[in-house]
């Protein structure tokens, strides 16, 4: 039978079970902050890193105040769910063909009214055939100036605030680091596109036992690292914009925290060549005739 005294526990028990304090979700789950992968190539080559984005999503929840929707969302440009992540994400390491004329007025809307993308080439070099495909790409969504349109990629420079917009960085490695530079879309004095052909993913991603997949090359560690925080850099860069273009406070702020501060990922590693401008074709000044 029911007793007053186990009526009283089970409501003291309640009681003191509401006083604990939890986690708030004022929206809910659809609230937190979801990476969207662009599908543009068939096969395995539009995906060469596939844990990339769940590794660096896990990354950006720990070390910041973002929460995150670890899975990503798989879009193509004519997605009825692509305006549904401010921040796309477009890999591959061989050459792809662009989207039909809707997906390149889709792809144009998404960035034109606030959208991010971000390409990252996978393939390890800076002319290859995959940086053929996202120059046509960036060519078709943005035409050139003399068809109407606005400037294509260019070179970012490292006191840009994506270098600063949480850690203070110089260039964007990966697991490469065989470029200096990013290049970019500049919309309005806002990047909407940025291309780096470093291979992120490549030191981002992890086997399901923690294991990185891929060596950094030649830094180490230290490379890996600071691959890891251009890519919160660019999370915190496609939400907040420049909303704090001086960050030189940052490194005080984290070693109050006690957040690595001696981790020499800020110093330049004796084993990393100096940042060097690696120019496209495309980029390069014309010699007088």
């Amino acid at each position: 039978m029911f007793s007053r005294r186990a009526w009283m526990t089970g409501a003291l028990g309640a009681a003191a079970a509401l006083g604990l304090p939890r986690r708030a979700r004022a929206i809910g789950p659809s609230s937190k902050f979801r990476f969207g992968q662009l599908q543009l190539a068939a096969g395995a080559s539009w995906n060469p890193r596939p844990s990339a984005l769940h590794r660096l999503g896990w990354e950006v929840q720990k070390r910041t105040s973002i929460e995150v929707e670890l899975s990503p969302a798989v879009v193509t440009p004519t997605s009825d769910k692509l305006h549904m992540n401010p921040f796309l994400y477009l890999a591959g390491e061989a050459a792809f063909d662009l989207p039909s004329p809707s997906g390149i007025d889709a792809l144009r809307r998404f960035l034109t009214f606030g959208g991010f993308l971000l390409i990252d080439s996978a393939e390890g070099s800076t002319d290859g055939a995959f940086s053929g495909s996202v120059r046509k790409l960036v060519s078709a969504i943005f035409p050139s100036p003399s068809a109407g349109g606005g400037r294509g990629l260019e070179v970012v420079p490292s006191d840009h605030v994506v270098y600063k917009s949480f850690y203070l960085l110089e260039r964007p490695l990966g697991r490469l680091a065989i470029s200096g530079a990013m290049e970019a879309v500049v919309r309005d004095g806002r990047i909407v596109l940025a291309y780096v052909a470093n291979d992120l993913g490549g030191a981002w991603a992890r086997d399901d036992f923690g294991n990185h997949d891929f060596p950094c090359e030649p830094g180490g560690d230290r490379q890996r690292e600071l691959a890891y925080r251009m890519g919160i850099n660019f999370v915190m860069y496609a939400l907040c914009l420049d909303y704090k273009s001086d960050q030189v406070h940052v490194p005080f702020i984290m070693k109050r925290r006690r957040w690595k501060p001696d981790d020499g990922a800020l110093s330049p590693s004796p084993s990393l060549p100096p940042p060097t401008l690696v120019v496209p074709p495309q980029l390069s000044p014309k010699k007088p005739k």
